[in-house]
């Protein structure tokens, strides 16, 4: 079994665990009093470095960087992510750090609100603002959804440095094939249900994207109401939500190895935010979203009450993978043969915003 190393954001700082020979080790948290909304592991390192985008009530947001697997951690002297002047905007929250793929080295993507994508070339430590994004067409008609308007999502083809797509909430799915340079709403049979026209060009509340392992322009897609799935890289999207017990969720998370394979933690309705059923339940489809199976075994069999937020679900990269999420009980569960079985790492945490797991 090899070693993982895990990180939990939550409401009151980043608690960090390590796996070894089967035994669960977690350090006091990081950032006490801190909100962590988002948390990257970048591999391309000898030594991962981790990336937390901490929110202090007193000092505001803020990007922190470790090169020692979070036994240490450096603030630069000036803030990593800073709207220029004339955009008339301030840093509310990052809400996503995403490494690059190793075409890439050094490029970290940051999401954040209000919505904006900025990027790094020094894995993270300074970042730019991508403006074609914050200057499109179409902003002056986002909307923000119940969290705010922000980039919450990134994905980074492996095949193709050019290509970008973000989810916006509650603009949609915005795609670029240039590297940032142009972008457009990719939308196609993604819902509105809330909006008098259901089937908007932008407008969509997109809770998570997930990228699938064997196919790259196969996307998995969490709605307000409605998963998806693209074969295109995003430019249509097709109904897979038929098999689930609520079609309403937060977050997916896609096998790292196993194609057609991805997880989602349904919700049982946007005006009803606890576990579909009151049941701690993971789905899992491994064709594609044709069918959806419970996973259940270890987890809580009686009511449940504890919401799955977008970024809480992850998977690391081992074979059988790693399976983890979080709850706004403060509970977190793992599993270490694809989702099959779990166990309770750790309860009475803070929130759980985010989880990010990596096989050291």
């Amino acid at each position: 079994m090899p070693d993982v190393l895990l990180t939990v954001g939550t409401r009151k700082g980043l608690f960090i665990g390590r796996r070894h020979d089967d035994r669960w080790e977690f350090d006091e948290p990081a950032f006490p009093a801190q909100a962590v909304y988002s948390v990257a592991i970048d591999t391309r390192r000898p030594t991962p470095r981790l990336l937390a985008g901490g929110d202090s009530a007193h000092w505001g947001p803020s990007v922190f960087h470790s090169d020692d697997l979070g036994r240490t951690w450096t603030e630069p002297a000036r803030p990593a992510v800073k709207f220029p002047e004339d955009t008339g905007a301030s840093l509310e929250r990052v809400w996503q750090l995403h490494p690059a793929p190793g075409h890439s080295p050094g490029v970290v993507y940051a999401g954040t609100e209000p919505a904006a994508l900025f990027r790094s070339a020094d894995g993270g430590e300074s970042f730019e603002l991508v403006r074609p994004l914050w200057e499109h067409p179409t902003r002056s008609r986002w909307v923000p959804g119940g969290g705010g308007e922000a980039v919450h999502t990134v994905v980074t083809d492996p095949r193709d440095p050019e290509a970008l797509t973000v989810a916006v909430s509650t603009a949609g799915v915005f795609r670029s094939r240039d590297g940032g340079a142009a972008w457009a709403p990719s939308n196609h049979g993604v819902s509105a249900v809330f909006l008098p026209e259901p089937n908007p060009e932008f407008g969509q509340c997109v809770h998570k994207i997930a990228q699938d392992a064997g196919d790259k322009d196969r996307l998995y897609l969490q709605n307000h109401w409605g998963v998806f799935r693209s074969d295109d890289a995003g430019a249509h999207w097709s109904d897979i939500g038929s098999g689930l017990p609520s079609d309403f969720g937060f977050a997916v998370a896609a096998h790292p190895h196993r194609p057609g394979t991805a997880y989602v933690f349904p919700i049982t309705a946007d005006s009803d935010r606890v576990p579909a059923g009151r049941r701690c339940r993971v789905y899992r489809t491994t064709d594609a979203g044709s069918t959806w199976e419970p996973l259940t075994r270890g987890l809580p069999e009686g009511d449940h009450y504890g919401t799955v937020l977008r970024d809480a679900l992850c998977t690391d990269d081992a074979d059988p993978a790693g399976v983890y999420f979080g709850n706004r009980n403060g509970e977190l569960y793992a599993s270490a043969d694809d989702g099959d079985t779990w166990r309770l790492l750790a309860e009475h945490l803070p929130d759980v915003l985010c989880v990010r797991a990596a096989v050291l």
